[in-house]
């Protein structure tokens, strides 16, 4: 017969949560908040921001039809049922795993996450700074959907399906972002600051999760697995600096004097690499936080 030493029995009935385990979302949440302010103030509230961020979506044209129609469905598909049938699903699989906490924060999450957005960008003012009249699109709400969707279904899946299911998340929610503003549709601002909207909604999610169980006993913390985030950090680690060059030449250019943005495909290029940062950066806070929610009782 096979015993358990001390340790494996400790580390199985697990122990009364510390302080840390509910500050974590808490901070999380007020730093995905003050970065969406910096986002607004930066790219909305300032000439050179709008400039560079209404240069960046100029910086393409789809001038390929078949191409234009797939995007065109491709964004169109994310839309209100999608969501609710990903709320449906992430409920299905909250109830088999007996997980009925998961299964609703998933939901909070991702309506919280979407009503938000569409009262900011009915609710925001866009200062005609640049010259152009175009309206407020901040924050994205095809970004929006696309996230919460995929932070929805990594929460409520089981530990080991976390990590690959953040990798197609995140490369689903980049084609998504990418695309809108590839499409004129969104400036890279926009899908930067529904990125912090979903996180900051993924953090009250997972606050709620863990105050139910502030009284009870947790597993050990988890660790994500590599598999998931070595490719996200990577991606961070050039992207970042990619993104802060690219600004940082963007805004000396002579371009900046003009009369109103033109069209810049450096700048297109530095907003894609600044969305992809991002978008790394995000799941893997995400994961972070979703890996560290097991109770000790060995429910998965």
């Amino acid at each position: 017969m096979t015993t358990l030493s001390p340790d494996s029995v400790r580390e199985r009935v697990g122990k009364r949560p510390g302080a840390a385990y509910l500050a974590a979302p808490v901070l999380i949440g007020v730093s995905a908040g003050a970065g969406l302010l910096a986002t607004y103030h930066v790219f909305v509230r300032t000439i050179s921001g709008q400039w560079l961020d209404t240069a960046a979506m100029l910086g393409t044209d789809v001038h390929h039809p078949r191409l234009e129609d797939l995007l065109r469905t491709v964004l169109n598909a994310t839309t209100l049922t999608g969501l609710v049938l990903v709320c449906l699903i992430a409920a299905a699989v909250g109830v088999v795993r007996k997980r009925l906490d998961l299964a609703i924060a998933a939901a909070v999450l991702v309506l919280g996450g979407n009503a938000t957005t569409q009262l900011l960008k009915d609710w925001l003012p866009r200062p005609t700074l640049d010259g152009l009249t175009y309206p407020n699109s901040l924050p994205s709400g095809h970004t929006t959907a696309a996230a919460s969707v995929a932070f929805a279904l990594v929460i409520v899946l089981p530990a080991a399906l976390r990590g690959p299911a953040a990798l197609v998340g995140a490369g689903y929610t980049a084609a998504i972002a990418i695309g809108t503003v590839w499409a004129r549709w969104h400036r890279p601002s926009d899908i930067i600051a529904a990125l912090l909207v979903v996180l900051a909604w993924g953090a009250v999610a997972v606050l709620g999760v863990r105050l139910l169980r502030a009284r009870r006993s947790v597993a050990a913390p988890g660790r994500p697995t590599r598999l998931a985030t070595v490719p996200l950090l990577i991606t961070a680690a050039v992207g970042v600096p990619a993104t802060v060059a690219g600004l940082l030449v963007g805004k000396s250019s002579d371009a900046m004097t003009a009369a109103s943005p033109e069209p810049s495909r450096l700048t297109m290029v530095t907003g894609a690499a600044g969305i992809a940062a991002v978008v790394a950066i995000a799941f893997v806070v995400w994961l972070w936080l979703a890996t560290d929610d097991e109770p000790a009782d060995g429910r998965r």
